[in-house]
């Protein structure tokens, strides 16, 4: 009887004994499956990091607004600037919606990038209208990054003209939209605008050259990513490390068809 309670005492003990180590090679298991995983993704990415799809450019030659003038001492440019070119007319205060959005949704985010501007071109005679506008939208903010130019009608016409978009102006020289010129000039955005649905589907593809300031997913999803996109370029190029040849030969080709 002595002799079986022993045994059994034994076996307990190697089955507590193989529970213990079990547990504890199970918890190092997880540990190190912890640890790894990280790891190993950030090496999937890492090869990833300097040949990702740069912000196609789907339109050249954007035309410059040096005959504009503001109301600031500063020269505005486009050259050599990552810019938002905007457009809000003779009326700018009735579109403080696309104004309020473009400052809340874009500009507080970026304006501490390097060579980033926002600039709106507005016809001359809008100043005062301009000011109203700028007090209703920041509360006297700092806007440094952020400039209105004042020109002739024709002048806003002939920069408007040399972007490429699917609307026009309205008759007060207003739109929703807003473009992205990078600092040589080309406008940028996607030549292939399809959601993953519409791939799969094999839809036609479609153009995206300008961002809506109405459409607040528009901006805060497709804009805010492209411009991330490209600063990331604009870095990749001061370190030495972009590659040219990433970006899709073709580019100018396919938004002439």
């Amino acid at each position: 009887m002595n002799v079986l309670c022993a045994i059994k005492k034994i076996n307990t003990h190697i089955i507590n004994t193989f529970l213990m180590e079990y547990k504890k090679a199970g918890r190092y298991l997880i540990l190190g499956i912890l640890f790894f995983l990280p790891v190993t993704f950030l090496l999937f990415l890492y090869p990833a990091t300097h040949h990702y799809t740069p912000l196609d450019i789907v339109n050249q030659s954007v035309l410059d607004i040096n005959q504009f003038h503001s109301n600031s001492e500063e020269k505005v440019v486009l050259k050599d600037h990552i810019t938002i070119l905007g457009f809000l007319g003779s009326n700018p205060i009735e579109n403080n919606i696309v104004a309020s959005n473009l400052k809340e949704l874009v500009y507080d985010k970026f304006k501490g990038f390097k060579k980033f501007q926002i600039v709106i071109l507005v016809p001359n005679g809008t100043e005062a209208e301009v000011e109203k506008l700028k007090a209703e939208i920041t509360g006297y903010e700092d806007l440094r990054f952020w400039h209105f130019v004042f020109g002739e009608p024709e002048a806003i016409e002939n920069v408007f003209t040399s972007l490429k978009s699917k609307t026009g102006l309205t008759n007060n020289l207003s739109t929703n939209d807003v473009f992205i010129v990078d600092k040589d000039l080309n406008q940028r955005g996607r030549l292939d605008d399809r959601t993953d649905n519409e791939i799969s589907k094999q839809a036609p593809t479609y153009l995206l050259s300008a961002y809506n300031c109405i459409e607040v997913a528009e901006i805060k999803n497709k804009m805010s990513d492209d411009l991330r996109i490209l600063f990331t370029e604009y870095r990749q190029i001061r370190k030495g490390e972009f590659d040219s040849s990433t970006r899709r030969a073709n580019d100018l080709k396919e938004t002439a068809n």
